[in-house]
């Protein structure tokens, strides 16, 4: 007799065959996949991202819980299960609870979630965006919270986060210098570089002809 201990998702009876050599039989049923009735565990493990904009007094905590599906075998996974934003501003509290609510029925949707990276980090604010430390310009509160999702979700591996060539780098290094020796320089960019359409950081210049991200690597010329 075996004790169940998890709850049953599926089942598959074993041939003759398969019971006379000895081996189990690969369910693929077994397999817990994200799906809207996953039940909430007691306790989710997450993480908590600040931000601190320029419009507010007070910063957003941004929570995002984590999941483990098939804790303990080889189809072990993590997803992200639920959001919630809080801040001291009440200002925007209505579209706060309804975007949290909304992105964490996807999270809970199953399939793949990233694509709500892309659609937040292109919402625009009419009023105009803001400058982060270092040059990064975000164009809204909402974009900035698309970029700790992507983030968190680089940190889970559900993202894989680009990386630059080597030999780029390189390039990259080189010219910067070269460029720094005879230009002032702000926040470790250029003060006249332009914001990156891709890593929206304030950080193109013209670079042999090309207009090229000394942060991203990303240039026009290809």
């Amino acid at each position: 007799m075996k004790k169940i201990e998890r709850k049953i998702v599926g089942y598959k009876v074993v041939t003759d065959d398969e019971k006379a050599q000895g081996q189990p039989a690969v369910n693929d049923s077994n397999i817990v996949q994200m799906h809207e009735k996953v039940s909430r565990p007691e306790a989710l493990s997450g993480s908590t991202y600040k931000i601190k904009t320029p419009m507010s007094d007070h910063a957003l905590y941004l929570t995002i819980n984590d999941i483990i599906l098939n804790e303990g075998t080889d189809h072990e996974l993590r997803r992200p299960f639920e959001i919630f934003i809080n801040s001291k501003n009440m200002d925007h509290f209505q579209w706060i609870v309804a975007l949290t609510r909304v992105i964490s029925a996807v999270f809970r949707k199953g399939g793949d979630c990233t694509f709500l990276v892309e659609e937040l980090k292109a919402v625009f604010d009419p009023q105009g965006g803001y400058f982060k430390p270092g040059g990064k310009f975000m164009p809204s509160l909402v974009a900035e919270i698309g970029w700790a999702v992507e983030d968190h979700l680089q940190k889970i591996g559900l993202l894989k986060p680009s990386e630059i060539p080597e030999y780029q780098r390189k390039i990259m290094n080189e010219k910067r210098a070269e460029y720094e020796g005879t230009r002032e320089v702000v926040n470790d960019f250029p003060a006249t570089a332009n914001v990156c359409k891709k890593c929206s950081t304030k950080a193109v210049i013209l670079m042999d002809g090309c207009m090229t991200c000394l942060n991203c690597g990303d240039s026009k010329c290809g």
